[in-house]
């Protein structure tokens, strides 16, 4: 980073100034006397300090800052040379930032209210309030009154290398020194902040209202799979009702779980009706893909949601995708240090780097103990795998009670999203939380209807709380809505304990995505005993874990097809989205040949690229595999320790340094594939005997 800083400094006083090499001294001498003037002013002991501090805000001003003068007048009045004065500019920037994140989420999350909530119509200036980014200034706003080139002055801008090399031996405030700089490591102006705030609620939006109505489904008989009113998003809950299915006699499961791969594959090869989605008036045969008027009504008075706007493309998902890919692309120029969103979502976002991310999707993919599990799943169905069993998950033990009956009880003891919330505290004494803590929590996350699947919505400080957001028709939350709520519930008690037990307000949250994903899987996996349905038994364990290791070995894939999605649209910049569209199914179709097809005994397939965080969320799938592979290694170290609850708490207070170190942290040993493997071998030991 020194190298690379020295050098900008340089390029500092040809491009602010001019190119005339008139003008170039000048500015290398007043660094120059700088450096001696504030070294002689507060000791050689803070020498590298202010050397840094020049070169850090050297590379960040520009002409509109002022000349020379100018710099020399800001750096004097600026710079922290004594400990009292660099103490109180860390508490102001402490308290500061907490105020203006905290408020700023909470602006965009009411502005986004009717979007993201079901709540009733959807109108137009609806999707432009959710649209508009009240933050999208304020970066620019911190540069130009120069409050950004204090923290830069005064703090260190660290690479990524450098927190993985040096961060280990870091004390707290060294790290939460380190988290502040990293907020001015980019100037975006705020056009492009707004553009690519603009084409996230966009996608949002689209995948908000991407339903099918499943009773409206015809096979060539005519018959009808799926019972009234159901309405399924794309993709969470047509996977959830292939999931479903397995606890149905296979005569009945089988037809809907084919009938639910004919659609997403439409839906992945863009060749479903656009106006069948969201749309009860029609029916629709997607094996023939003829689309005719309902001769049913189950819907009545319903308007389709989903917008049009993408529909002239030919393959609108795509067109969606692509925008966001053309809203990202805008921040390149101005990240010379990760200079694709590539590079900024696996070195800044995830913090561990690219190649070793898909080396531990791979050791998964391509274990040994994939046919294994594979042979007995086959076992258990009696009959030979299909595509869909990718999402098999009869080793849980919901696969001994109905769709139906889940619903039920679920809707009795939920008729609302209050009736949830009245509940959190007994859910998460459950999950090993004391009464106090339990209630502590409750307090502390509120509980919303979603429009879409649900979220977990965080917040950014501390007089605010996280919202828990799952869907809740009109006579109750379903099975779904609670399998996502508690979920959703596992990242909402992460954000309580990272945000306000936290000890410096930068290192609020975890390292990365995935380590929040984690802590949900967590939650996740004890719903059923949250209902009263399961109890836990050694063979129920290694269950849980083969249940597992196979969720892992399918997102991975997915995660691989995201990944090289977003490597062929930088390859591609001038592409249609119907060119996008054929690369994702070659894509797909190319890794599912690599890693799946040897066990389903079927190539070609591109259900890997169903998934609809590929339209809005920008590289986000590779979280979820290693999301899992986090959250082995933490339910281990959990059932070490014998309780959920406090080791839950003394994780999540880490906070959001490097990966490895928090993992080191919690458990003693990095991140990895290893701790997952290892529990496989031994789970599947037991199983096959």
């Amino acid at each position: 980073m020194l190298k690379m800083v020295t050098a900008a400094a340089l390029l500092f006083a040809t491009v602010a100034f001019g190119q005339q090499q008139t003008v170039t001294q000048p500015m290398t001498e007043s660094m120059s006397r700088l450096e001696t003037e504030l070294t002689a002013r507060y000791g050689e002991a803070q020498r590298p300090r202010i050397t840094r501090g020049l070169r850090q805000v050297a590379d960040f001003w520009r002409p509109g800052d002022g000349d020379a003068a100018a710099f020399e007048s800001f750096v004097r009045t600026n710079f922290a040379g004594d400990q009292k004065t660099l103490d109180a500019l860390f508490d102001r920037m402490m308290f500061g930032f907490e105020s203006l994140d905290g408020h700023m989420l909470e602006i965009n999350r009411d502005w986004r209210w009717q979007s993201d909530l079901d709540l009733g119509t959807v109108y137009p200036f609806d999707e432009i309030m959710a649209a508009w980014s009240p933050s999208a200034h304020v970066t620019d706003d911190l540069f130009e009154n120069k409050l950004a080139f204090v923290v830069l002055l005064n703090f260190p801008l660290t690479t990524l290398e450098d927190r993985l090399t040096a961060g280990d031996n870091w004390t707290r405030r060294e790290w939460a020194e380190a988290k502040l700089a990293l907020r001015f490591s980019k100037r975006v102006p705020s056009e492009v902040n707004l553009a690519l705030a603009k084409a996230v609620g966009e996608g949002d939006q689209y995948v908000a209202t991407y339903n099918i109505w499943m009773h409206h489904l015809v096979d060539d008989r005519g018959a009808r799979l799926f019972p009234p009113k159901m309405r399924l998003l794309e993709h969470w809950n047509l996977r959830d009702e292939i999931k479903s299915s397995y606890s149905l006699p296979r005569k009945e499961a089988l037809p809907k779980q084919r009938m639910i791969v004919r659609v997403m594959e439409r839906i992945v090869d863009q060749s479903i009706p656009t106006e069948v989605i969201d749309n009860p008036a029609l029916d629709w045969n997607p094996y023939t893909n003829q689309v005719t008027p309902a001769k049913v009504t189950d819907a009545p008075g319903h308007t389709p949601s989903h917008p049009r706007t993408w529909d002239a493309t030919g393959a609108p998902r795509y067109a969606v995708i692509q925008n966001t890919y053309k809203a990202a692309k805008l921040m390149d120029p101005y990240s010379p240090t990760a200079p694709t969103h590539i590079d900024r979502r696996f070195d800044e976002d995830r913090q561990i780097p690219e190649d070793r991310v898909k080396a531990m999707l791979e050791k998964v993919l391509a274990s040994p103990l994939v046919p294994r599990v594979a042979k007995l799943i086959e076992k258990r169905l009696g009959r030979k795998l299909e595509p869909f069993d990718i999402w098999y998950n009869g080793f849980r033990a919901r696969s001994t009670h109905t769709p139906a009956d889940l619903d039920r009880i679920v809707r009795e003891r939920y008729p609302d999203a209050a009736a949830y919330k009245r509940d959190m505290p007994n859910l998460l004494q459950k999950l090993g939380f004391s009464k106090e803590r339990a209630e502590y929590l409750a307090r502390n996350i509120e509980v919303d209807p979603a429009r879409g699947s649900g979220h977990a919505m965080p917040a950014a400080r501390r007089g605010d709380n996280p919202r828990l957001r799952t869907r809740v028709g009109a006579d109750g939350m379903d099975y779904k809505g609670y399998n996502i709520a508690v979920h959703e519930m596992g990242h909402n008690v992460e954000q309580v304990f990272s945000l306000k037990d936290i000890d410096h307000y930068t290192l609020a949250s975890v390292p990365n995505t995935a380590f929040t994903e984690a802590l949900a899987f967590v939650f996740q996996a004890k719903d059923l005993e949250l209902l009263g349905l399961s109890s836990p038994s050694e063979e129920a364990t290694a269950l849980q874990t083969l249940n597992d290791f196979w969720q892992t070995y399918e997102i991975a894939g997915v995660g691989l097809v995201d990944t090289e999605m977003w490597h062929w649209m930088y390859d591609h910049p001038d592409a249609t989205p119907a060119e996008v569209r054929d690369a994702v199914v070659k894509i797909s179709k190319d890794i599912w040949n690599r890693y799946y097809a040897r066990v389903f005994n079927k190539r070609d397939v591109t259900l890997l690229g169903v998934y609809a965080h590929m339209v809005s969320n920008m590289l986000y799938l590779p979280d979820y595999p290693i999301g899992h592979l986090i959250a082995h290694q933490i339910e281990e170290q959990m059932h070490k320790a014998g309780n959920i609850g406090p080791e839950f708490e003394r994780m999540s207070k880490i906070g959001s340094v490097t990966p490895d170190l928090w993992m080191k942290t919690a458990t003693g040993a990095p991140v990895g594939a290893e701790a997952m493997l290892a529990a496989t071998e031994r789970a599947l030991s037991r199983i096959e005997k």
